[in-house]
């Protein structure tokens, strides 16, 4: 496990925890120096089928402190692309973390996506069986427009 031997700066998992349910595991995840989410301490829920690692692990923001993000929304499911239709066996739990690290990071303004109360209200519980809030539907036009 490369997560638990060599994470990310600002990553852990407890090995130990995970090693007992290799199914489902809780990473810790700190806001990077010089961003909107330095210091802040951030818990992400990965849960991983049978399939994996054919099938992406669902991946959700837990606890008491979900990020205020344009791709986060308020009950924690997260739009990234390789967490759904992007998503590749090459990948790793360490990659999706970088992402993860890096979409947070590059945030200019803490903010919901538009379409949060609606997309909370009516979504999946399982974030991967959602058909997608407003950044599918923004990423499907710009996909069909060539933006």
């Amino acid at each position: 496990m490369s997560l638990i031997r060599e994470p990310p700066p600002g990553v852990h998992v407890d090995g130990e925890l995970a090693g007992q349910n290799l199914t489902q595991w809780i990473v810790h995840m700190e806001g990077a120096k010089g961003t909107l989410y330095e210091g802040e301490q951030f818990q992400l829920q990965f849960k991983f089928s049978s399939k994996y690692p054919f099938d992406s692990p669902e991946v959700t923001f837990i606890g008491g402190n979900i990020p205020i993000h344009p791709h986060v929304y308020s009950n924690g499911h997260i739009c990234l692309s390789i967490l759904t239709e992007d998503w590749s066996p090459a990948l790793s739990v360490q990659s999706i973390c970088l992402s993860i690290v890096s979409m947070l990071s590059s945030c200019k303004e803490k903010k919901r996506p538009p379409d949060n109360t609606f997309y909370v209200k009516t979504c999946n519980k399982n974030p991967k069986k959602q058909n997608g809030g407003i950044m599918t539907t923004v990423s499907n036009m710009e996909d069909h427009l060539k933006i």
